[in-house]
């Protein structure tokens, strides 16, 4: 766990997991072997072996009103059968969140980036007296992309569910879980906020629609006292994409536009000296970034924030 501060705004980290996820060549299709090992700084925190590193991880933002989650990582129990490292996982998140000092009670405020499995598997924990999922953070509005509530809602019922050329039908089945235990009943409680555009959350925090690792993916800005910082979720996966901005992972579902976003936000970064912190980096977490010919180089923040 790790903490730092951009003006009057305390970060904290908040670590579930770390380790080797996936081989690197799946992750990001476009690139080869050589990128990854010629790329400087990937191994041993972001690259080993020809396993692309990553992490699990919640950013606790701390404005001086409110205490704002930034993902809600994988969640315990979850019936996740095509992601064996998701599938009925026990990490004990809320104890870790606890540990920092963050009580469920405590939450104001739970961002969303998207809606993928990993990023809202503690919006909600099993309540044995119902008998059901219920939200996590009783006292929390949850802020929703839109567009990712239309996409994955099967209510909603997207074209995209029955397009030729648009993800399986397995692939539909266990977004369907995740929606079912992690989303669903946050929006049943009436404690979401489904938003487009963008948002202020406060004088200090903005979200920001970045489409194209899914319809809805945001990143919310951090600006205080002079200090940035921007938390991008999965527009980008791992440091090698910061060499090769124009290459999307695997997950991504629009990946010329996500590609598009992840240009644009890693350009204006640069230019402002913004903190990117992402939701899997491993290591230190997080980097400035600079110009780097077609691309951007990592200043690592060690500790994060330095």
């Amino acid at each position: 766990m790790e903490r730092f501060t951009l003006g009057d705004v305390e970060v904290l980290r908040v670590l579930e997991w770390e380790g080797p996820f996936a081989p690197a060549a799946a992750l990001v299709p476009e690139l080869t072997e050589r990128a990854w090992t010629e790329g400087a700084g990937l191994a041993p925190e972001h690259y080993e072996a020809g396993a692309y590193v990553g992490a699990l991880q919640t950013w606790v933002v701390r404005d001086g009103e409110r205490t704002v989650l930034v993902d809600t990582g994988v969640g315990d129990g979850r019936e996740r059968p095509s992601t064996p490292m998701f599938h009925r996982r026990e990490g004990g998140f809320l104890t870790l969140l606890e540990q920092a000092g963050v009580r469920p009670e405590d939450v104001d405020v739970v961002v969303n980036t998207h809606l993928h499995a990993d990023h809202v598997g503690w919006n909600t924990r099993w309540d044995e007296g119902t008998r059901d999922w219920v939200p996590a953070f009783p006292n929390a509005t949850y802020y929703l992309p839109a567009a990712d509530r239309e996409f994955f809602d099967p209510a909603a019922a997207h074209p995209a569910r029955t397009a030729a050329d648009g993800p399986g039908a397995a692939k539909w089945a266990e977004w369907d879980l995740v929606f079912a235990d992690s989303v669903a009943p946050v929006l049943a409680s009436g404690q979401a906020v489904e938003w487009s555009g963008s948002v202020r959350l406060g004088d200090a925090l903005v979200l920001e629609e970045t489409p194209g690792h899914t319809p809805g993916s945001s990143v919310l800005r951090v600006d205080s006292g002079g200090e940035r910082a921007v938390f991008v979720g999965d527009l980008v996966h791992s440091p090698v994409q910061l060499a090769h901005p124009s290459c999307s992972s695997c997950f991504c579902l629009d990946p010329v536009q996500a590609a598009e976003s992840r240009l644009r936000v890693l350009a204006r970064a640069a230019e402002e000296g913004a903190l990117v912190v992402p939701a899997h980096f491993a290591g230190a977490g997080a980097a400035r970034v600079r110009r780097a010919g077609a691309g951007f180089a990592a200043d690592w923040a060690v500790p994060v924030g330095s």
